[in-house]
C-alpha cells in the first residue's frame, strides 16, 4: 500500500471581532446604540460666537456721531431701553455725551460736541 498523509486536520480560524464588539455585548439590550461621539451632548456644548454686527435682541441702537471739529464716529451703541420714549433720540445724545466726558478723563484731552448724531439703518426723509 502506498503511503497516504494524514488526514487534514481542519482548523477552526477564528475571524477578528471589532473593537466594538465586546462593549455592545456588556450593554443592555435597550442601551445597544453605538455612539460615535463621545463628546458632550448638544445641549451642553457652548455657543458658536456670534458674527460680528448682529443684534438679534434689538438690545441697542447704533448711532453715527458727527463732532463739531468734524470727526466723525460710527456706530456707537446706545441702550435700546433708553430710546423709543416722546423724547426719541435725545437721551442717545446724553448718554454718548456722558460717554465721551469719561473718554475724555481719562485721555486728559477736552471732550468734544455732538454736532449731528443720527440713527445707522434708518433712511432719510
Amino acid at each position: 500500500m502506498a503511503h497516504q498523509p494524514p488526514p487534514a486536520r481542519v482548523i477552526e480560524r477564528r475571524r477578528a471581532r471589532p473593537f466594538w464588539a465586546d462593549c455592545a455585548r456588556q450593554i443592555s439590550a435597550v442601551a445597544c446604540a453605538i455612539c460615535f461621539d463621545l463628546g458632550a451632548p448638544i445641549d451642553d456644548k457652548p455657543r458658536m460666537p456670534k458674527k460680528p454686527g448682529t443684534n438679534p435682541k434689538a438690545e441697542f441702537a447704533f448711532f453715527n456721531v458727527v463732532y463739531e471739529d468734524g470727526s466723525q464716529r460710527s456706530n456707537r451703541r446706545v441702550p435700546a431701553e433708553l430710546l423709543g420714549g416722546l423724547d426719541g433720540d435725545e437721551p442717545a445724545r446724553g448718554f454718548i455725551m456722558e460717554q465721551d466726558r469719561e473718554i475724555a478723563e481719562k485721555s486728559g484731552r477736552p471732550a468734544l460736541g455732538i454736532k449731528t448724531l443720527e440713527r445707522v439703518g434708518v433712511k432719510k426723509k
